[in-house]
């Protein structure tokens, strides 16, 4: 793969042996994302887990306390009263049969979140091959499987973020845009830290926090020190 010289410029600013401390990570990543659009920042996390054994999932969700600084789009699948509830609390999309016709038929996915009620589960169910590859398919351990669907669209749009290990035991998580600035970048940081360190599976053994490495859209990877968390 070739980089550009701004990619180029900003690796030397890194020192790729060093394990930076978060607050200093944070700071130098937004030096390295000189795009000229407001860059977002990650975090990928490799855990000391085997992704193959059912007793070692780590998954679940949090609430970053400054968003993600992306506008979410949520599809609400439920009826009656449920319905009326996920409009009020601003679902972009809500319906039920017809939606799911929808995509069905019309290879419909402008929406970044999909929830459910549990009693339209057996309908949602049948987009599972064309939902759970996109990572739209609703889960109750992500919380977009529940009948509190109002407060379900009002977390995502706060800025819910999901987590899960992917098959190389990698956890990868928005923390927040450049233009956040250090303070609101490691707050967002050390929530969803903390949440995923507090869903460390009772059957994993070793060093949970394998490597933390920080990013922006266009920029290197800056180590992080994962005894800092």
């Amino acid at each position: 793969m070739k980089h550009g010289k701004n990619y180029l410029k900003n690796t030397k600013l890194v020192e790729r042996s060093k394990l930076y401390d978060p607050i200093e990570a944070l700071e130098l990543v937004q030096k390295t994302a000189t795009a000229r659009f407001d860059e977002t920042v990650e975090i990928a996390i490799r855990l000391g887990v085997n992704p193959r054994n059912a007793d070692q999932q780590v998954r679940g969700a949090v609430v970053l306390p400054h968003g993600t600084g992306k506008t979410v789009k949520v599809l609400v699948i439920a009826k009656g009263d449920k319905a009326r509830e996920a409009e009020e609390a601003g679902a972009d999309y809500v319906g039920a049969e017809d939606m799911i016709t929808k995509i069905q038929s019309e290879n419909w996915f402008e929406f970044d979140v999909c929830v459910a009620t549990p009693d339209m589960m057996s309908l949602v169910g049948r987009l599972g091959r064309v939902l759970g590859p996109k990572g739209l398919m609703p889960n109750p351990k992500s919380g977009t499987v529940t009948m509190d669907v109002g407060k379900a669209v009002q977390d995502i749009k706060a800025g819910k973020v999901e987590y899960r290990l992917d098959k190389a035991a990698i956890i990868h998580v928005p923390v927040g845009k450049k233009s956040f600035g250090t303070e609101k970048l490691n707050e967002n940081l050390q929530t969803l830290m903390d949440a995923i360190i507090k869903a460390k599976p009772a059957a994993a053994k070793g060093t949970y926090l394998r490597s933390v490495v920080l990013s922006s859209t266009m920029g290197p990877g800056i180590k992080i020190n994962a005894s800092r968390f």
